[in-house]
């Protein structure tokens, strides 16, 4: 089955009891038993249900693991993973990464004896240099967010499994397809459903889809014992958004390009970052683990004060001034006092994260729009 069908075929069934094409929303809290032990499958909706079951059997052959573990959020999913080590262990992460994960990491888990440590992951070396008999997990976002670096990821699963660690990688930004670290070595995905999943900027939710059945039984024993999951309504709109995952992202792919574009030749734009221009650092890089480039670009001033920048942010009009990414609708934002605020500034201009960087997530619009919409903005500095 080709990745394109699978969006709308894999795992989903028509309903046995009625034919329904759609997944129905099973909206229950408990299931009724024969006998006790004596049922369908189902017992009690924290530990399964079964719209959430058609989602991750659905995810599960989209990213081409094993089994996926579906939680109520992007975070919830993140905490899921890092509930699995324990006090003395340590982590390695990219030090380009969402504001959320970094706070999760720095304000909560550190104060359990978990140690992490954030490293520049362009070179293979940096990870080599890192690693020690006490790393137990690679974490591991690329895209990165804001910054749009690209990491090599087989490279870095290539040096981490030679310390037999486990890695996890952040797909929100690329989705499966564009790209899938478990065929590039990884051994667990995770995704902000919430994002391009979803695609429609209605649900909160997040996966985490395995190579191994051993780490999926451990997620799942997480996932049911801290009951962090999604409800049946956040599964349903989950998969009706993934049958048009690879027609929303093809056509945000193609706009961010021609934008990118368009800003790389602006007057009043000193820096684009976006993968897919020849002048990123590791634009081969992406060439070889991407289908496309991503539809989230990040630009900076020429200007490069925090109210240049607001004077765009507050200046666009198809460009909606808000958190969050991947909706069909575009989005800009201002990562320094919004997704990143949680990060001291002192460690967001290590990489490059200033007042004045402005984040797009460009949506499925008319990207003629889209440019007029910036250039006016732009105009205003």
């Amino acid at each position: 089955m080709k990745f394109n069908t699978k969006t709308i075929h894999a795992g989903v069934q028509p309903d046995p009891s009625t034919g329904a094409i759609m997944t129905p929303i099973f909206q229950t809290s408990t299931y009724v038993q024969e006998e006790p032990g004596v049922h369908k499958g189902y017992e009690y909706a924290r530990t399964q249900n079964p719209t959430r079951t058609v989602l991750e059997s659905n995810l599960t052959a989209l990213e081409g693991g094993v089994n996926a573990i579906c939680f109520s959020s992007g975070l919830a999913a993140l905490d899921a993973v890092l509930k699995t080590l324990s006090p003395g262990d340590e982590v390695i992460s990219t030090n380009d990464l969402y504001g959320g994960s970094y706070r999760l990491m720095t304000k909560l888990y550190a104060q359990y004896g978990i140690k992490f440590l954030f490293i520049d992951m362009h070179d293979e070396k940096e990870l080599v240099n890192a690693l020690n008999d006490k790393t137990k997990l690679v974490w591991i976002e690329t895209p990165t967010n804001p910054m749009l670096n690209i990491i090599d990821i087989q490279k870095m699963c290539q040096v981490a499994k030679s310390k037999n660690v486990k890695v996890c990688v952040d797909n929100t930004f690329a989705t499966p397809y564009l790209q899938r670290p478990l065929e590039l070595g990884a051994d667990m995905v995770l995704h902000s459903a919430t994002k391009y999943l979803g695609g429609h900027s209605d649900v909160v939710h997040g996966a985490i889809i395995c190579k191994s059945e051993t780490d999926a039984e451990k997620l799942r024993f997480i996932q049911n014992a801290a009951g962090a999951v999604p409800g049946p309504q956040d599964c349903f709109l989950i998969l009706r958004g993934i049958k048009t995952l690879h027609v929303r992202v093809q056509r945000a792919c193609e706009n961010a390009e021609k934008i990118a574009d368009f800003l790389s030749h602006h007057p009043r734009v000193s820096k684009v970052y976006f993968p897919g221009l020849a002048t990123h650092p590791n634009h081969e890089v992406a060439k070889k683990q991407m289908k496309h480039f991503g539809a989230m670009i990040s630009f900076d001033l020429v200007e490069n004060t925090e109210s240049a920048a607001r004077k765009i942010l507050s200046n666009t009009h198809y460009f909606s001034l808000a958190e969050s990414l991947g909706g069909v609708e575009s989005l800009i934002g201002h990562p320094a006092s919004m997704t990143h605020a949680s990060i001291p500034k002192e460690e967001r201009l290590k990489v490059g994260l200033t007042d004045s960087l402005i984040r797009l997530s460009v949506g499925i619009e008319d990207v003629d729009d889209l440019i007029e919409d910036l250039s006016k903005a732009l105009n205003k500095i």
